[in-house]
């Protein structure tokens, strides 16, 4: 198992996360870990998320330049 070590942690922060581990009856590197894996699960979510809106974006139909509005059909088949 690898060993991360992180330097200037402000003081609030450290704080913070030993009340949430005290919490948790987790101990201070048992919450981070946690914490960590919960972080890069939910980027992973989001990475995969903005990955399928685009490829919905990309299949979406777009009507050509020259093509007339729903107007202007609405009008032409009530004239008719």
């Amino acid at each position: 198992m690898n060993t991360l070590h992180v330097r200037s942690v402000p003081d609030e922060l450290y704080l913070r996360l030993q009340k949430l581990a005290l919490t948790q009856s987790r101990s201070l590197s048992a919450q981070v870990i946690t914490l960590l894996e919960q972080a890069v699960e939910i980027e992973e979510r989001r990475r995969q998320q903005v990955k399928a809106l685009a490829s919905i974006q990309r299949r979406r139909f777009k009507t050509p330049a020259n093509a007339p509005s729903s107007l202007e059909l609405l009008r032409e088949d009530r004239a008719r």
